[in-house]
């Protein structure tokens, strides 16, 4: 083979190098996703402009990458040298894996892949001054410190995913999005293209997708309550013509970015069905959606059908040649199939026992027909309702169960589960926070604490688990800026979750990183969100902690109420709740404020910090602080029910005892329940109450809610230790609304007791 030469200055930095200091101590390299092995070793190694590099063709991508970075970035000119190079070494056994050394007489990059070399460069641009990033470094000569690093991935699928259906963005934001998976090392986008309110791809065979299906009407804006639903009466839409999906492509190979694009069947498919009613199941003309949620228009299990999406995908293959095509499979109410002729029809046909058996005969037939076309099906996990497609990989998302359950069957798994991935959750109290899914709460610790391998699996079905990926779902997320603050900098944590091994995870110098990070987003015009500057707090056994993600710094605050100042107290200890607190704290660099203000109201009551005891146990999902924290004197969010007071219970009748230690008198039970029928959430219909030791004996109903809360208070006059409730499951929610015919769930807060 033919080895083309090519020698290129390159110039880089980790802090300005000064002529008469040369072993000036250097500052720790910051490398997000921290890197597997990394050492210092003596020297620094001087990058001027008698700096080059070397590489053959094999390494053409990552080179390049580097060449223009420097070029584009600082007023420096390459010339031709060689201190710098590329070297392929097929010792190194994972593709994606490289080493890197720095001494103060080369840098050496050696990879066994082009994706490993253009990792090190990730790392090399990382030591570089963020100046970089957007042309600003003027500097000549820098020093950078020698280093071994000995790198490669924990999983082999690293993901982030966007949904350009609910909210459509620019190919130049999709370009920028694929930027910075490759910045850190991730290396799928997951393009979820179709969706009930927009079909967002050109098909050239079906033009009223383009037409019809790509626009709808108006947005709903603000609250997903249908009793509160607002629109903008704005026509909305857009979609990817073929030449701008096909330039997106290549770009993204640039980066070793693999597309995964998803086209959703069977549900989630109305907007489809607004440009063909013939695929659905009624043949009725509906609208594209202009709300959220699971709609019943799915797509039909007709022949016709099955024409249509085989057609699609077909020009879907031209487009993307990524070994895996997402067919969604998520969120497919049955309602239609149930009293449809056809595909009534075709259960008996194919001697299917329902229509979950159905959904398995429609996804495993996509799958053969792909598989007929060299690719592999990834489904979220409904897929594995009626049986699972025999080759199909699962993207578990409802929690673990559904990774559990498929990697047992042997087969692929991608980690999403809501719990820790979903980036269209609020990541902060703050009052100031965009409106987001009320479903959940997912803060930066949470996010770097995911661990993709359930510890249900054994060691060998652990094998089966790719890895997982971050989930931008964009009902609530209007525009590029407010979409790049949901995920910044939670996609840093992804990245590291995914890249680093867990023993090497250490999330006090993760968020140091971060800090440091944060002059690479700047430069980078990302707009992303800063809250590591914030406080936070939790009831502990002798009171209320305050507490800080980052070390060494000064909190200061106030029980009463008022805002914290340079003249505040210290933060030294655990704060003594004897009453009715407001707490308000904020960290200070000396005489300056860094972030918001933490405020924590505390009602101070006859249960706090007593026994209390449950039957049944909370969601994983929604667990809160546990029993006790039903009983801490901290109310719960009031819009949303993933935070730490709320606790969620899907279906159970609750049995409370409230152990106070010692006979006191009671004047009123207070509690409330969130009310969100559109999430399958029930406030009870009564909450049964009793003292001693002998459970309950009076019954009170309670009031029905106009908004998302149902407040319950009992007026009373007794001397007990012992308080029983008894709170009865609402039922099997009703017919026409979400969820019919299944138990909904119950979520309570803080159980007061004057």
């Amino acid at each position: 083979m033919q080895i083309k030469k090519i020698t290129v200055l390159i110039v880089f930095i980790t802090f300005l190098y000064n002529c008469d200091s040369p072993n000036t101590e250097t500052p720790k390299p910051q490398i997000i996703p921290m890197p597997t092995h990394m050492e210092s070793t003596k020297g620094e190694f001087i990058l001027d402009n008698s700096v080059g590099m070397s590489f053959d063709s094999n390494f053409e991508v990552s080179a390049i990458f580097l060449k223009e970075f420097i070029e584009k970035g600082s007023s420096i000119q390459l010339e031709k040298n060689n201190k710098i190079s590329f070297i392929q070494d097929d010792t190194i056994s994972n593709d994606e894996g490289y080493q890197l050394t720095i001494s103060p007489k080369q840098i050496e990059i050696r990879a066994k892949t082009d994706q490993g070399a253009f990792y090190a460069v990730q790392s090399i641009r990382q030591l570089l001054p963020a100046d970089f990033e957007n042309g600003t470094f003027t500097s000549e000569k820098f020093a950078i410190p020698s280093i071994t690093i000995k790198d490669e991935p924990q999983f082999k699928h690293r993901g982030m995913h966007l949904d350009v259906g609910r909210h459509f963005f620019s190919v130049d934001f999709i370009k920028k999005y694929i930027d910075a998976l490759a910045m850190l090392k991730m290396n799928t986008f997951h393009w979820h293209l179709t969706e009930d309110q927009g079909w967002r791809i050109e098909i050239k065979k079906y033009p009223k997708l383009q037409e019809i299906a790509a626009f709808r009407d108006q947005t709903l804006i603000g609250s997903y309550d249908p009793d509160q639903q607002q629109f903008d009466g704005k026509r909305y839409g857009g979609y990817y013509t073929q030449k701008e999906i096909k330039d997106v492509v290549a770009y993204a190979q640039t980066r070793h970015v693999t597309i995964i694009p998803e086209i959703e069947m069977p549900g989630h498919a109305q907007a489809a069905i607004s440009a063909y009613p013939e695929l659905g199941c009624t043949g009725e003309q509906v609208k594209v959606a202009e709300t959220w949620g699971v709609f019943d228009h799915i797509f039909c299990s007709k022949d016709e059908t099955f024409e249509f999406l085989e057609n699609v995908l077909d020009e879907v293959l031209e487009l993307f040649p990524s070994k895996y095509i997402h067919i969604g499979g998520d969120e497919a109410p049955k309602t239609h199939w149930e009293k449809c002729p056809n595909c009534q029809q075709r259960i008996k046909e194919e001697g299917l026992k329902d229509e979950h058996e159905l959904q398995n005969y429609f996804i495993t037939r996509i799958e053969k027909y792909l598989n007929g076309k060299g690719r592999q099906i990834i489904g979220w996990d409904e897929i594995l309702e009626g049986g699972l497609a025999p080759n199909a990989t699962v993207m578990s998302w409802r929690g673990t169960d559904g990774a559990i359950e498929a990697a047992k069957q042997h087969h692929n798994v991608i980690m999403t589960p809501t719990s820790h991935c979903y980036f269209d959750y609020k990541q902060s109290d703050n009052e100031g926070e965009p409106l987001a899914n009320s479903g959940g709460f997912l803060p930066l610790k949470k996010v770097y604490s995911f661990n993709p391998i359930p510890e249900e699996l054994s060691e060998e079905e652990s094998q089966y688990v790719l890895g997982g990926q971050g989930n931008v779902w964009t009902e609530y997320i209007p525009n590029e800026k407010q979409l790049e603050y949901m995920v910044f900098p939670r996609i840093l944590a992804m990245s590291e979750v995914l890249w680093t091994p867990t023993k090497n995870k250490n999330y006090a110098d993760f968020v140091a990183r971060v800090e440091n990070f944060h002059q690479r987003m700047d430069a980078l015009d990302i707009n992303y969100a800063n809250h590591l500057y914030e406080v936070d707090g939790e009831v502990v056994a002798t009171g209320y902690e305050l507490k800080s993600i980052l070390e060494n710094k000064t909190i200061r605050f106030s029980t009463d109420g008022t805002e914290p100042n340079v003249t505040s107290e210290v933060y030294s200890g655990v704060i003594p709740i004897d009453k009715d607190l407001i707490i308000k704290a904020a960290i200070f660099d000396d005489d300056k404020k860094l972030g918001a203000t933490f405020t924590q109201p505390i009602n101070y009551h006859k249960a706090l910090g007593k026994k209390i005891s449950i039957n049944a146990q909370p969601s994983k999902t929604y667990a809160g602080s546990g029993a006790d924290g039903l009983i801490n004197g901290i109310t719960g969010s009031d819009t949303r029910i993933n935070d730490k007071e709320w606790l969620g219970f899907d279906g159970e009748d609750l049995e409370i005892t409230i152990d106070l230690g010692e006979e006191m008198t009671i004047n009123s039970i207070e509690t409330r329940f969130y009310e969100a029928p559109w999430m399958w959430i029930y406030a009870p219909k009564v909450i049964e109450y009793g003292f001693g030791e002998h459970g309950t004996s009076s019954k009170v109903e309670i009031p029905e809610s106009k908004d998302t809360h149902a407040n319950i208070k009992i007026d009373l006059n007794a001397t007990t230790r012992y308080i029983h409730l008894r709170i009865p499951n609402s039922g099997l929610i009703p017919e026409g609304k979400q969820g019919a015919g299944h138990q909904p769930w119950t979520f309570i807060d803080e159980i007061i007791i004057n």
